[in-house]
């Protein structure tokens, strides 16, 4: 039975990994978020919500304990600074195994006119973002870091993968499907290790994205 710890628990992707995680799996769950008020335990007997900040060290330290995977569903202007806490807590902690969501674009691996239009678009996110993966990727973790395309709310799983060393594929994937792999990998902690993870859905090349 494995532990996770989900960092940013009320985010839209984490919601669907945790409805995953408790449909598919036998995993306990920590949910933390800034206002646990926010969320209420779908299965009582298997999640407990914790109130605190990601930038704050000692309440990160305090919710890991026990854990054996964390996964991080952060966002904000100070990405940076949360990476950094979180992965100086799991140092601390002993924690091994993270699971970082970013974004598509943070290596200028988009290519072509989607690729222009998608830096115009995030701008200074791309910096940002950029910076709090190099903290995951030089922390000593067990890290895996997942870039999505442009997120879809569209009921399905249908994705694919692309490596920190390929050009991106596709323009967007569904939430659900990032949560499906976010799962994947929690069910096989060993997948994907020290990588950093391009994810969209197939036959979506384009410009920008389709409903854009």
């Amino acid at each position: 039975m494995v532990r996770v710890l989900i960092l940013g628990a009320n985010g839209q992707i984490a919601r669907l990994a945790e409805q995953l995680l408790l449909a598919e799996t036998e995993a306990q769950l920590t949910l933390f978020l800034r206002r646990p008020n926010r969320l209420t335990p779908a299965d009582t007997g298997r999640e407990k919500v914790i109130g605190g900040d990601a930038t704050d060290q000692s309440a990160l330290i305090e919710a890991m304990n026990g854990i054996d995977v964390v996964y991080a569903n952060l966002a904000g202007q100070n990405i940076e600074e949360q990476a950094r806490a979180v992965t100086a807590a799991m140092n601390k902690s002993g924690v091994r195994r993270l699971i970082w969501i970013s974004t598509l674009g943070i290596y200028d691996e988009v290519p072509g006119n989607f690729g222009k239009w998608n830096k115009q678009q995030l701008g200074s996110y791309l910096d940002r973002y950029g910076a709090a993966a190099k903290v995951i990727e030089n922390s000593g973790l067990d890290e895996t870091i997942i870039r999505p395309a442009w997120l879809t709310n569209k009921d399905e799983i249908d994705y694919e993968t692309t490596e920190k060393s390929e050009l991106f594929k596709g323009t967007e994937v569904s939430r659900k499907s990032v949560a499906a792999f976010v799962v994947r990998l929690i069910q096989d902690p060993s997948e994907e290790v020290h990588a950093s993870v391009g994810i969209d859905k197939p036959h979506t090349d384009g410009d920008k994205p389709a409903w854009l």
